[in-house]
């Protein structure tokens, strides 16, 4: 399971964060609503968890914003706001459930697994093809061509994250801190060295996927035909 977690508070999501890690969950934290709303859109998670008051914008309009635009995945908002009137602004906004503070973790975990299984995107699919190119997220290989592209689990991260957003523009600073996150000390030569060479891994021999580079915005990867 693929949690986004965002929660201002500090010790609660340090909290939440490590308990989830534990029960052996893969999270991504942040502290801002604006935040949650870029990660979502770039990454695939099972269930985003909302806490009502952040800085930035609040859980409220994230999960408005979320929902205006598309996003099927399930949304829990977390909230000390428990009156009636309340919990039904949450569930409008397009929340698919709504927890109370204090809770206990044990709930939460309860709650995160229901949601999941109900979740209407789900996990995507595990084989994704784009082209000649079919990328296997379950056994992490690539095919292109009907050849085995052997890529290293960066360049594996990369290639993932661009076709996740087939066609459309992934900023260098997503690509960066989605693959190797944020305290990482990579440089935009770096970058352009991972992109070179996956480039030339994925169109050899020949191919109809190419990997164009947006000058000063990022990179985004097209098919010239799609099956």
């Amino acid at each position: 399971m693929r949690i986004l977690l965002a929660e201002d508070d500090a010790k609660l999501g340090n909290l939440i964060n490590a308990m989830l890690i534990k029960s052996g969950i893969q999270v991504d934290w942040v502290t801002q609503g604006d935040t949650a709303i870029e990660y979502a859109m770039y990454s695939p998670y099972d269930v985003i968890v909302l806490d009502w008051m952040m800085p930035g914008q609040t859980g409220l309009e994230a999960c408005k914003y979320l929902r205006k635009h598309g996003y099927q995945s399930s949304i829990l908002m977390l909230t000390a706001k428990d009156d009636v009137v309340d919990r039904v602004l949450g569930l409008d906004s397009g929340a698919d459930d709504y927890l109370v503070k204090p809770f206990e973790f044990a709930e939460l975990l309860a709650r995160l697994r229901a949601l999941s299984r109900r979740s209407s995107a789900r996990l995507q699919e595990e084989e994704v093809q784009v082209g000649d190119l079919v990328l296997n997220r379950s056994t992490r290989s690539v095919r292109f061509a009907d050849n085995e592209v052997q890529l290293t689990s960066r360049e594996f991260q990369l290639l993932d994250l661009l076709v996740q957003n087939e066609g459309q523009v992934v900023p260098r600073e997503v690509i960066l801190d989605r693959v190797w996150g944020l305290e990482a000390d990579v440089s935009p030569n770096n970058l352009d060295a991972y992109v070179r060479l996956l480039r030339r891994k994925i169109n050899l021999p020949e191919g109809d996927v190419v990997i164009q580079n947006v000058r000063g915005v990022g990179f985004k990867l097209e098919a010239h035909h799609v099956y």
